[in-house]
């Protein structure tokens, strides 16, 4: 398995928190926020994907929407974090903060020797 790749299940357990936590830098689109987590190195994140949880977080009144003009072409839908979403940022990151620490505990990386 090369460093670049994730399982699917892994990308899509964790992408709510760091979509979050990019919405919590300021004001974005959708297109962006793919580009920003491929960038990072979560990997390819589909539209499929992303839009749907954007939705999630409209409709739990965890983001703000603002329709911006597009400069050479049609307008974007932006998206930015308001309080709700900033005290969700919050529980995640706490919980995400937990979870690895006990998975940590448990998943402990093979030696060289082991891996022969």
């Amino acid at each position: 398995m090369s460093n670049d790749y994730w399982p699917p299940d892994w990308q899509r357990g964790i992408l709510d928190l760091c979509v979050l936590q990019l919405l919590s830098e300021g004001p974005t689109y959708g297109y962006d926020l793919a580009a920003r987590l491929t960038d990072a190195g979560l990997g390819e994140v589909k539209g499929g994907t992303l839009y749907p949880l954007l939705k999630r977080f409209e409709k739990a009144e965890e983001v703000d929407i603002e329709w911006r003009p597009g400069e050479s072409g049609p307008g974007r839908k932006f998206y930015q974090l308001n309080a709700r979403g900033r005290e969700r940022l919050v529980e995640l990151t706490e919980a995400w903060t937990r979870f690895t620490s006990v998975i940590g505990g448990i998943v402990v990386p093979a030696t060289e020797s082991e891996r022969s």
